[in-house]
């Protein structure tokens, strides 16, 4: 599947289907592809030709998908921008990623030397009659990493790796043309463009967008809108499964939930699914490749705790500190292999060079995989916290205290310690209505854990900070730390 064609061939094939549509704009595939060329017109006529990136600085909006496949449309690559970044932030990967042109809401200079573009602008243009720009090797996302470790990295993903990860994706997900997606993550992450948008759209199917989940406003739109399936995060499935009692929509028409960018407890599926009478598919994946690799299946084995088998095409190994493969059921760090890895870090040879090694991407995820290859992610290699000499995976902590009554999410983070290098440090947020001692947490903790693995202390909040995509912000949790105890 070619994307540059995709809206071409979707007008050729049914002019009159639906699309895609928002709150105020709902677009046939004919009147999509004509927004398509429209806007494909004004980048060309702006100067924006084959090899070009063009930045995306709009929340989630119909506007937003018509410039990603005009840009295509003539070969240019797309980095999408956190509308709410600072302007230093834009900057760096404005600047970074070299483009050439930003679309935003005003068309206000975001960075000086760079046009910026209103979007009303995109559908001004005269209709692009060029022939679609074809070459799979050629770059089509620039997605910006979160950062965590320095500032954000352009993960340089070319149309092989993104028509690729959407036949994946398809396959595993059983997407057909009678699909109809409802998408509430961000679309300046690699989710909501591979699962949310492009996997349903070359699928023939149909894709409402909204500017963000919102938890009083999210099952009135699936009892409207009839959606099959939509894609979140942990922390939006714990909010929906904390509802009243008394909130029974219809979910008739939803086939399942993905859930992924970050670990969900097998309490939190087992109990959502008999709640609302869909399963939650859980997978696993990062921007390096391509957002997934593995998935539990729709029609098979589920199997809790896990994030399921790797998806058609893809390898998964887990390796010691070496780069040495381990046996099955050995804890080390997860490596993937397959056509969805990136073609490296934009600018950077080096980083590129020690993440992709020998064909396989080095997540920095630790993980193990069972007798059936399905596998589990234990934490990661820069979260994992070393107390006197003791490895030990907040993953594992954070299920344990998820499972104590009322909790709704938990996080563990490693702090300094004089003598034992590090210890452990927990951060509990109760569902509404829901209260419980610290002394009843640690109680909790003794019964499951062994005493090494024990939080020394166990903070309950009101929230747990979140960053953009909806993990647990753990680097603020740790500033938190320092802040409370210097």
């Amino acid at each position: 599947m070619r994307f540059s064609k995709l809206s071409e061939q979707r007008a050729a094939s049914a002019p009159g289907a639906p699309c895609v549509q928002d709150a105020t704009t709902t677009l046939s595939n004919e009147e999509f592809h004509s927004k398509v060329l429209a806007a494909a017109g004004v980048f060309a006529d702006l100067g924006v030709w084959a090899g070009d990136v063009i930045a995306i600085m709009l929340p989630n909006q119909v506007e937003f998908v018509v410039a990603m496949f005009a840009a295509w449309r003539l070969g240019a690559a797309v980095t999408p921008v956190k509308p709410s970044l600072t302007i230093k932030e834009a900057t760096h990967q404005i600047v970074d990623s070299g483009a050439v042109l930003v679309v935003n809401g005003t068309g206000e200079a975001v960075v000086p030397e760079v046009r910026s573009l209103p979007v009303a602008a995109l559908s001004a243009g005269k209709r692009y009659a060029g022939v679609p720009f074809e070459d799979p090797a050629a770059l089509a996302l620039l997605i910006y990493t979160s950062g965590t470790t320095g500032l954000p990295k352009g993960v340089m993903l070319d149309h092989a790796n993104v028509e690729a990860m959407v036949e994946m994706g398809q396959h595993s997900l059983k997407v057909t043309a009678e699909d109809h997606c409802l998408l509430v993550l961000p679309l300046f992450h690699v989710n909501a463009i591979l699962v949310s948008t492009l996997t349903p759209l070359s699928a023939g199917g149909q894709v409402t967008i909204r500017e963000r989940f919102d938890i009083d406003t999210f099952f009135g739109d699936v009892e409207r809108l009839r959606p099959t399936y939509f894609s979140g995060v942990p922390t939006i499935y714990a909010l929906l499964n904390a509802l009243p009692g008394h909130v029974k929509p219809d979910t008739s028409s939803l086939r399942y939930g993905i859930c992924g960018a970050a670990p969900a407890s097998e309490e939190l599926l087992t109990s959502f699914e008999s709640r609302y009478g869909f399963p939650l598919i859980e997978g696993y994946g990062l921007s390096e490749g391509t957002c997934g690799s593995t998935i539990n299946p729709f029609d098979g084995v589920r199997k809790g705790g896990t994030v399921g088998l790797p998806f058609a095409e893809q390898r998964i190994a887990i390796a010691d500190p070496r780069g040495v493969h381990l046996p099955q059921g050995a804890t080390g760090e997860v490596l993937i292999q397959g056509p969805n890895v990136m073609r490296g870090y934009l600018g950077k040879p080096e980083e590129t060079a020690k993440t992709i090694v020998d064909g396989w991407l080095h997540t920095g995820d630790i993980g193990r995989l069972d007798e059936d290859g399905y596998l589990s992610i234990v934490g990661r290699l820069k979260e994992m916290i070393i107390r006197g000499g003791e490895n030990i995976y907040p993953r594992e902590i954070e299920d344990v205290l998820s499972a104590f009554p009322g909790v709704l999410e938990a996080a563990v983070v490693g702090v300094p310690h004089e003598t034992l290098g590090e210890t452990v440090i927990a951060y509990v947020a109760y569902r509404a209505g829901f209260t419980g001692s610290t002394d009843a947490l640690h109680e909790h903790c003794a019964g499951q854990l062994t005493r090494y693995k024990r939080p020394v202390t166990i903070n309950v909040v009101d929230s747990l900070p979140k960053n953009a995509v909806g993990k647990i912000d753990k680097l603020k949790l740790r500033d938190l730390w320092t802040s409370q105890n210097a």
